[in-house]
């Protein structure tokens, strides 16, 4: 096995020999005589938009045949095929620990010349860059789309209560209590399922602890006992403004509760919108920045990079590749997708948001955002899972403490790396 497989292994990254024997047959190439690119992306959600993205691109290229896969478990389907060295030509991932993973072992391709780059949002490339273990020379990805994560509310009942947009944390608890007064429930969690703790925890998180807090640590500079109290008190002063049990509720129940009017707001991101609109498609809903520091000037909009187009290192036709991530960034593939998805775009130009994304435009617009800080999280760690149980016993210092231990235990290897880099960057 090679060596870049080998290192995906020891970190833990490939799945079962039983799930590779279920995707046998993945990755075969139709023979057209053209020059094949594959790509594999991770939305199933957008196999429609895509479906249509292929068709057009091949019915306008003479030379080239797209096929693009857009399994259900696209990671799991992935990782599997780089295991058996049958890698496709382009992968379409989240910017995220595996997007690390796959930098760290060598995997993708350096596309430092790739023209497109020019038209990405600077703000975007900055998140792609804070997410390499180390700093590495290259380019290795090509933001597509992200989402944004704060508090969708129901505006139709905001304004009928004259309601307004809270910008500070202080400000907000005080809507809380005059929701509450006016007979109405506040928020929902969906708490029952583990990873929509990381919803609210991420957008309080971009506001009250550094960007780059996951690296401080990796470097010894600081720790998250420090960095995250604020965060953890924070995520407890919002459970009373939630269901009486705020674990009852997993995500389609709170989006199915939020859709028929039972509270006011939902702490989610833009990506549950169209999961809301399949259960009130005339509902009117817009979102705002979670306003958690006290100071408005600080806070910033929770935006991470929710799709992007990687070049796999052992892609034999570069040039090919290169005139797909182009069709894929033609405006008017990037608005379809955007109006699909509730999206926002990684490319600079004049699209057209979503008016769901209304209250955030101005923070788009200025590239006043931070990513999601679960993006730098190990999957071992299960940190979703220590949030919500934090979240039921309501002790902070034990809930820290657990989180400095298990990132070192979780992390040691990249740890490290870091210091070995820092070592030999300092000498």
């Amino acid at each position: 096995m090679h060596r870049k497989y080998r290192k995906l292994v020891s970190a833990g990254l490939v799945l079962t020999m039983a799930g590779a024997m279920t995707l046998q047959g993945c990755g075969q190439k139709e023979k057209t005589g053209k020059t094949e690119i594959e790509l594999v992306q991770y939305k199933p959600e957008a196999v429609k938009t895509f479906e249509k993205i292929e068709e057009e691109f091949n019915r306008t290229h003479d030379d080239i045949h797209l096929t693009i896969e857009s399994p259900n478990d696209a990671m799991t389907v992935l990782k599997t095929r780089f295991i058996r060295e049958d890698n496709p030509d382009i992968i379409g991932i989240g910017g995220d620990v595996n997007y690390s993973n796959f930098i760290d072992s060598d995997m993708l391709m350096d596309i430092f010349d790739y023209k497109g780059l020019e038209d990405i949002k600077e703000a975007y490339k900055e998140i792609d860059k804070n997410l390499e273990f180390v700093p590495e020379k290259g380019t290795y990805a090509v933001p597509y789309v992200a989402n944004a994560a704060g508090i969708l509310y129901n505006k139709e009942m905001f304004e009928e209560h004259g309601w307004k947009i809270p910008t500070t944390w202080d400000e907000l608890m005080s809507l809380c209590q005059e929701i509450q007064n006016a007979g109405i429930q506040p928020f929902y969690f969906g708490f029952k399922d583990t990873w929509t703790c990381l919803a609210p925890w991420n957008a309080v998180a971009v506001d009250l602890a550094p960007a780059d807090v996951c690296a401080q640590v990796n470097r010894g500079k600081t720790t998250f006992s420090k960095e995250y109290k604020e965060v953890a008190e924070r995520m407890l002063e919002l459970l009373p403004y939630g269901p009486d049990d705020p674990f009852a509720y997993d995500y389609n129940g709170a989006c199915t509760a939020f859709a028929k009017g039972e509270s006011a707001m939902y702490t989610i991101g833009s990506y549950a919108i169209p999961q809301i609109q399949t259960v009130n498609p005339d509902m009117e809903i817009d979102s705002f920045v979670m306003p958690a520091n006290n100071n408005k000037e600080e806070n910033k909009l929770n935006s991470g990079i929710d799709l992007q187009f990687c070049v796999m290192q052992d892609c034999k036709n570069k040039e090919a590749a290169y005139e797909v991530l182009d069709f894929l960034l033609e405006d008017e593939n990037v608005q379809a997708y955007l109006d699909a998805q509730k999206a926002v775009p990684c490319k600079e130009g004049d699209f057209e948001l979503p008016s769901t994304l209304e209250g955030m435009k101005e923070y788009i617009k200025e590239g006043k955002m931070s990513d999601y800080q679960d993006h730098y999280y190990p999957s071992e760690m299960a940190v979703d899972a220590q949030i919500q149980t934090f979240l039921m016993k309501k002790d902070s210092k034990a809930f820290l403490k657990k989180f400095d231990t298990d990132w070192v235990r979780y992390n040691r290897d990249i740890i490290r790396k870091v210091e070995d880099y820092e070592k030999s960057h300092n000498d």
